[in-house]
């Protein structure tokens, strides 16, 4: 917390009630700024926290994550109203990925809405979007406080997550469900002081993996990560840093706002804004729940068919296509869109990407050519590799889905 002797422009970034344990197990002092606070973006090495991730177990900090509380009369009402999917179905003790437009179907931003109980919800973004809610909520009985300060969060991904936490004492945790949530304690004898830790815990995460995510008191942060960290040592745990943690997404093919899409509310250029239907998520729009902000745009563009969309990329090499430009042939001359996400996966041996396709490149099995530039010493090398167009998710492992999982 800062004070007037310690005013916020000498350091502007916030702390996370996790950032001393992040800073004593840091090995680079690679830090990255995060809606406002600062997080690990590298602890070790890159390679080592990925392995953690698909291997073992991992701990990331979520706290960053900007979290609203919305509750009231016409919560549900409210949420229907401004995110695409039907939240009716989603009730107390489930969690929903969800995203939300303006009138002209172009995306807004994207999150998770955890029912927390009748009429009481949880929105997680990556972004602040409190104008946007409140805005939205006129004429509707809810009230929107934003609680990220208020809530410490974890993420333990990977195969050995589940029975670690069993082994911390979460009885019953095997038994979520993915996209469940529960209220569990942490036994007093994880922790110094003779106490139980109550924290809620969701099967959520964005490995597409098996994972769970704990969210909590900022005052209980430390021991939650001390006790992991103890009890995860026979089961390799390490803590892992951004990085890592994005070359795990692409390969679960999920979205990165400000990489894959830009917000609608922030873009400053005619026709760089993104629908979810451009976005491949289609199964995200409910048409039949009843109107919702966008979708007269979103019935329209459904009508006329896509003239472009976010596609998965097998790409021939093994260097990441980083931003690169895509071509109809290999002589580059008829640019056909360009790579918004990319990555070596050392899981699937593949060079993968997620890029932004024109119609009719769009469908699977599609050729293009990618100009990759690498730098060779200094000197700058140009490459066209051959890309062709393959379904997404590129890694889905049974153990993400599996219930109960494997106790390793």
């Amino acid at each position: 917390m800062l004070t007037a002797s310690e005013p916020h422009y000498h350091q502007p970034l916030l702390k996370t009630p996790f950032h001393e344990r992040a800073r004593a197990a840091s090995q680079l002092d690679s830090f990255v700024a995060w809606s406002g606070y600062s997080t690990v973006d590298v602890f070790t090495s890159v390679e080592q926290e990925y392995f953690a991730i698909r291997n073992a177990s991992s701990l990331y900090d979520l706290t960053p994550m900007v979290k609203y509380r919305i509750a009231g009369a016409d919560a549900l009402r409210f949420l229907n109203r401004l995110v695409t999917r039907d939240l009716s179905k989603t009730g107390p003790g489930r969690v929903a990925y969800a995203v939300w437009c303006n009138d002209e179907g172009r995306l807004i931003d994207d999150g998770t809405v955890f029912c927390i109980a009748h009429n009481e919800y949880r929105v997680c973004t990556a972004e602040r979007q409190l104008d946007w809610l409140s805005a939205s909520a006129i004429g509707f009985d809810v009230e929107i406080a934003e609680v990220t300060e208020e809530v410490a969060a974890l993420a333990v991904q990977g195969p050995t997550s589940c029975a670690l936490l069993r082994a911390l004492g979460l009885a019953g945790v095997e038994r979520l469900k993915p996209f469940e949530l529960g209220q569990f304690a942490l036994p007093g004898a994880a922790r110094p002081a003779p106490a139980r830790i109550e924290m809620m815990v969701s099967r959520t995460g964005f490995t597409g993996d098996l994972g769970y995510e704990l969210w909590m008191r900022p005052a209980d942060a430390e021991g939650v990560w001390d006790a992991l960290m103890e009890e995860g040592r026979s089961r390799a745990i390490r803590p892992v840093g951004s990085r890592a943690l994005n070359i795990a997404r692409i390969e679960a093919g999920f979205l990165l706002p400000n990489l894959d899409f830009v917000s609608a509310a922030h873009t400053l250029r005619v026709g760089t804004e993104r629908s979810p239907l451009e976005l491949g998520l289609a199964w995200l729009v409910d048409f039949n729940k009843g109107h919702f902000t966008g979708r007269r745009a979103l019935l329209e563009e459904q009508r006329r068919g896509p003239t472009r969309q976010l596609v998965g990329l097998d790409i021939e090499g093994n260097k990441p296509a980083h931003n690169a430009l895509l071509y109809a042939d290999r002589s580059g001359r008829k640019p056909v869109g360009s790579v918004t996400s990319a990555t070596w996966s050392p899981t699937c041996k593949r060079n993968l990407a997620l890029a932004m396709l024109d119609a009719p490149y769009i469908a699977l099995g599609s050729t293009v050519w990618a100009e990759i530039y690498l730098n060779r010493e200094l000197v700058w090398e140009r490459r066209m590799a051959r890309a062709r167009v393959v379904e997404r998710p590129f890694y889905a492992p049974q153990r993400r889905r599996a219930t109960p999982p494997a106790d390793f």
